[in-house]
């Protein structure tokens, strides 16, 4: 049974009914280097040709500046189809990118020390 609004994509007991993959039709990989924390943008530049229903609401959600991530949890697909998507508009020159800028290295030892020191008191 559908939900209101849904179309026939999605079913109140069985989630998605159409594969993940099936929106980027079986690519894995990106045309180009995303993070999870690159923020995308629209670029106001309209796409030419034929983009799915999935590509159209990618860029709806990139009006203002938005990481891959929420992008992803926005459409409710994995990480690495939303590259692929998000890829397909950059391509197009509907959507431009800005990499993640880490203030601290990932292995940051006052950093992890801090966040131990965190779950420490939680617990």
């Amino acid at each position: 049974m559908a939900a209101a609004g849904d179309g026939p994509w999605l079913d109140d007991a069985a989630g998605r009914l159409v594969r993940p993959f099936t929106v980027s039709n079986g690519r894995t990989e990106p045309s180009i280097a995303l993070d999870l924390m690159s923020q995308v943008m629209a670029t106001g530049v309209t796409p030419l040709g034929y983009l799915g229903p999935e590509h159209a609401q990618a860029l709806d959600l990139c009006r203002a500046p938005v990481s891959v991530a929420e992008v992803a949890a926005q459409l409710e697909l994995p990480a690495v189809v939303t590259k692929v998507l998000l890829s397909d508009l950059v391509d197009c020159g509907a959507l431009t990118t800005k990499p993640p800028v880490y203030h601290h290295t990932p292995t940051d030892r006052s950093l992890l020390e801090a966040v131990l020191d965190g779950l420490r008191r939680q617990l």
